[in-house]
């Protein structure tokens, strides 16, 4: 599959690790990924407390959903973050640029106030292409 970015000069840059578009040969199939949160396997919760460490729990888990499907997290295209607290903005981009290579996906990041366990810090779902 061949992802490209798009980019428009006529909107500001994106100041964290995402594209403004990307743009997909539609040759594969579609894979929609739920929110994943920071909920291990064992059904623990990872990082409580630390935006970091969830967020890497949320991509491990974003990535072996995807594997599952028989892609890898670069087929991911899009990604809906939902936050508790959007000043980890930068920490959470930090973490998105050790699972998310170039282009990165395309994103909306929304802060929200409440989510399924008072625990959570973060959750994102994604759509992946897999040829």
């Amino acid at each position: 599959m061949t992802k490209r970015q798009i980019q428009s000069a006529s909107i500001r840059q994106p100041s964290g690790h995402f594209s403004q578009a990307i743009a997909v040969e539609a040759k594969g199939n579609l894979v929609f990924l739920s929110g994943m949160t920071a909920r291990r396997a064992d059904g623990t919760i990872a990082g409580i407390g630390d935006i970091e460490a969830q967020t890497r729990q949320v991509c491990e888990n974003l990535k072996a959903a995807v594997e599952a499907a028989g892609g890898s997290i670069d087929d991911i295209c899009r990604v809906d973050v939902y936050v508790r607290n959007m000043e980890h903005f930068d920490k959470i981009h930090k973490v998105r640029r050790e699972f998310f290579g170039s282009p990165p996906p395309a994103s909306t990041m929304v802060e929200v106030t409440k989510m399924t366990s008072p625990d959570y810090l973060i959750e994102i779902n994604a759509i992946a292409v897999i040829p």
